[in-house]
């Protein structure tokens, strides 16, 4: 009995000495991966955590950027401002109506890129070149070689519409006009880059698919619509998230070609926010701007997650 004790204490030690040597393992592979992520969490709190807390508290403030000493707190008069402040749904309004229209104009056109592309034809390489190089050239430039071709007085549009009969055209200096010429450009621009991903998604389709649908006798579209489409979900997805995370944050466009204007016509909320605070040096409201648009995009998120990506389990 003794020598079974004995031994009974001896592996429990060993277990014990084992579950010692094991939790400290884990202990330093824990801390060895804490440490790999100590730098990224340290610029996403120097640079959003703590940046999002200053505009929060800021947004019930009066801050102006030359009197930093005289701030005051003003609990939500900056939102009750806000409320009435027309310039604000202006701008929200023109947000709504860039992406209503960019989202399947974009879209669309990086899905009809890619079905061209995806044919094994001569050229094809060149195709995909031509259609993807906007998308590496900064959106300052596309925005400046845009003003030349769209001048009304000597562009090279206008000078082509001329040609053949027809009116020159205001383009950016018309407040009918000008947000629909920003949609186009972004289009333009950003549709290599969708192009790209519905060319992965499309050539990790199986042939063998095909194949099938064509001995059942669908033809081309048939194909398209009930294999092509479906199977091309996931991706589809993926760019409508993108494209619409993208799409309101557009400032660049409208501050290069218009300056918001014509009438505030291409004024956007990350423009207009960036406006008050940096031209006017209103830190307090535009804080309150960001917190306030924030508000309407997670709640424009939450929607959509709903309604657009609610099947995304199944």
């Amino acid at each position: 009995m003794k020598n079974t004790k004995g031994i009974f204490r001896g592996f429990t030690g060993v277990r014990a000495n084992s579950k010692s040597l094991m939790d400290n393992s884990s202990f330093k592979e824990n801390t060895t991966g804490y440490l790999f992520l100590l730098p990224a969490l340290i610029v996403l709190g120097l640079f959003l955590f703590i940046p999002a807390m200053m505009s929060l508290y800021y947004s019930f403030t009066d801050y102006y950027m030359l009197t930093p000493d005289l701030t005051e707190f003003i609990a939500l008069d900056n939102f009750k401002t806000l409320l009435s402040d027309a310039t604000f749904r202006t701008s929200v309004g023109n947000i709504f109506q860039f992406v209503i229209f960019i989202m399947p104009i974009q879209v669309g056109t990086a899905l009809g890129l890619a079905l061209l592309v995806n044919r094994s034809n001569r050229g094809t390489m060149f195709y995909k070149i031509a259609y993807f190089s906007p998308v590496v050239m900064s959106l300052v430039v596309v925005s400046v070689l845009w003003l030349y071709i769209l001048n009304p007085a000597s562009g090279l549009l206008n000078e082509i519409l001329q040609t053949i009969g027809l009116p020159a055209q205001p383009f950016l200096s018309s407040p009918n006009q000008a947000m629909y010429v920003i949609i186009f450009v972004s289009a333009w621009q950003g549709a290599g880059y969708q192009m790209l991903i519905f060319l992965a998604g499309l050539q990790n389709i199986p042939e063998e698919v095909y194949e099938a649908s064509t001995i059942d006798g669908a033809n081309k579209w048939q194909q398209f619509l009930n294999v092509t489409l479906p199977m091309l979900k996931p991706t589809s997805l993926l760019i409508l998230t993108t494209t619409l995370i993208d799409a309101f944050k557009l400032i660049i466009q409208p501050m290069v070609m218009t300056q918001g204007g014509p009438l505030n016509s291409t004024l956007t909320p990350v423009y207009y926010i960036f406006r008050t605070g940096f031209t006017d040096r209103q830190i307090g409201f535009a804080s309150a701007l960001t917190v306030m648009y924030g508000g309407i995009i997670i709640i424009f998120t939450v929607l959509q997650r709903k309604f657009v990506g609610g099947d995304t389990n199944e």
